[in-house]
């Protein structure tokens, strides 16, 4: 074995992979992840979260995967999490004092939204129904959001007894809505619907219902057409200047692309160009 083939983790096989909590499909290079129980709304289970934290973890090392498309199946996104495998367990926890299995799963359930975060691939969320706790955040958490005018968004932790601040939503939805929105919604715990969600910015486009999976896997694979390794510095740049002032982000901008435009792609941009041609990219 080659020193440097140490560096980097294989490659990740997604072409056969068979999630236990979760639907999994690939076509072309864009993958759908369906939250399938639709019998009681989608809702995630410690297990579910887990798993998609693992998996979103994993697609950094999924050259074959360039596009990411989260949905829910039977007309609704994901109501939260499960009132019965997680909310209960949760107050058993507290009725025992155990502050520490608390923690644990307040802290991995953020890890799912930081996965999400760090894996290079432009995840597009397709949001039909009920989009609530934990359902909003992952939406939330994907970088583009297609809805419908009967889906209802709603980060209900209050409603709970819970706070408003709960897997980064305090730091990324007055990014994505505005401050003012953003508390209104915390605080209140009320719903969104899909033309308020599109006119505040949540929802990127409202489709129809029977529509809305294949619009955002239309938009996910338009996408993979895209200079990849460019792309995946897009969501990079986008994520970490939010702690940046303006200098340090033109910096760090300013290393970016000089680090894409040693790609093959960027050549391959060019000689289209003279040559009168779309670029055809190939992600190297």
């Amino acid at each position: 074995m080659k020193t440097q083939d140490l560096f980097t983790p294989a490659d990740v096989d997604f072409g056969d992979f068979k999630p236990k909590h979760f639907g999994w499909q690939l076509d072309g290079k864009v993958a759908t992840v369906t939250l399938n129980r639709p019998e009681r709304k989608n809702p995630l289970t410690f297990e579910s979260y887990a798993e998609l934290r693992d998996t979103f973890r994993n697609l950094v090392y999924a050259p074959q995967v360039h596009a990411v498309v989260v949905t829910g199946a039977g007309g609704n996104f994901c109501s939260g999490g499960d009132v019965h495998e997680i909310i209960g367990p949760l107050v058993k926890m507290q009725d025992e004092g155990d502050m520490g299995g608390l923690l644990a799963f307040c802290r991995m359930t953020g890890d799912l939204v930081k996965a999400m975060r760090a894996c290079p691939q432009p995840i597009v969320s397709a949001i039909d129904g009920v989009c609530a706790g934990a359902g909003a955040i992952v939406a939330m958490a994907s970088d583009l959001r297609y809805g419908t005018a009967a889906s209802k968004v709603a980060f209900l932790f209050v409603r709970v007894g819970l706070a408003g601040a709960d897997m980064g939503a305090c730091n990324m939805l007055p990014r994505i809505i505005g401050v003012g929105r953003a508390a209104e919604l915390l605080y209140t715990g009320r719903s969104m619907d899909g033309a308020e969600a599109e006119r505040w910015g949540f929802y990127n486009k409202l489709c129809d219902s029977d529509k809305v999976l294949a619009e955002a896997q239309a938009l996910a694979r338009s996408l993979t057409q895209g200079p990849t390794f460019a792309n995946g510095m897009t969501k990079k740049c986008i994520h970490q200047e939010w702690s940046m002032g303006i200098d340090d982000a033109i910096e760090a901008e300013a290393q970016a692309q000089s680090i894409c435009m040693q790609t093959k792609d960027f050549g391959r941009a060019y000689r289209a160009f003279v040559a009168k041609q779309r670029p055809v990219f190939e992600g190297d």
